[in-house]
């Protein structure tokens, strides 16, 4: 490098020329994904290859590429081989192309917690009942809540069916983690999974369906 990040940092920002700001920015956003981060030097160069390759696919595609950036890095941290942190990379590439073509370009949260209700079991049809909002409308914690229901050992088609349910009703947020902690502490006090969950179902406050407006005929 033509400049340590030492002998760089001693310059006020305010003085250095905007133009060689942006050039800089530019040499460096041109590098591949993971040469901008010193941590994969420690991957097998074809392994780092690899994820280079796919991250810069997802970019394309519309993909959160800080998600396989993540999914790398915590392999690295686990001290995982080099060719199963390149299988696992691959894998949650597949799995973030699985839920767009379900969801649509939606936020890359919502798409990684799609991903990973189809890593833990469930179906990519699916993720269909959630394609259909209303604006501004976020899946990102009905679908969190779905996947910690199937570790957790309740059966797949139990989860998806009480999760697209309360969806389709409106439920917000807070039912959603209300459903989460109160499952939890069931499962916790040795209440079977599944039952754990029909249990919430039954004694949930039934949302009414808003009524669709009437019109009166005229004349």
């Amino acid at each position: 490098m033509l400049f340590s990040s030492r002998r760089w940092s001693a310059f006020p920002r305010s003085i250095v020329p905007h133009a060689l700001v942006a050039a800089t920015l530019l040499l460096v956003s041109a590098l591949p994904a993971t040469a901008q981060d010193d941590r994969f030097l420690r991957l097998e160069p074809n392994c780092r290859h690899t994820v280079d390759v796919l991250m810069d696919s997802a970019r394309v595609l519309g993909l959160p590429d800080s998600t396989l950036r993540s999914t790398a890095l915590q392999g690295m941290q686990k001290k995982v081989d080099s060719r199963k942190i390149c299988e696992a990379v691959r894998n949650k590439f597949g799995l973030l192309k699985t839920a767009l073509s379900v969801l649509g370009p939606v936020d890359g949260q919502e798409l990684d917690a799609a991903s990973r209700v189809i890593e833990a079991g469930g179906k990519p049809a699916q993720l269909a009942a959630f394609k259909p909002r209303e604006k501004g409308r976020n899946d990102l914690q009905a679908l969190t809540v779905w996947t910690d229901l199937i570790y957790r050992g309740v059966p797949g088609e139990e989860a998806s069916t009480a999760i697209t349910k309360l969806w389709q009703d409106g439920a917000d947020e807070a039912t959603f983690r209300r459903l989460w902690k109160d499952v939890q502490t069931d499962i916790s006090q040795g209440l079977n999974p599944g039952a754990a969950l029909r249990n919430w179902i039954r004694q949930a406050p039934v949302r009414t369906p808003p009524k669709s407006p009437t019109t009166t005929p005229e004349g």
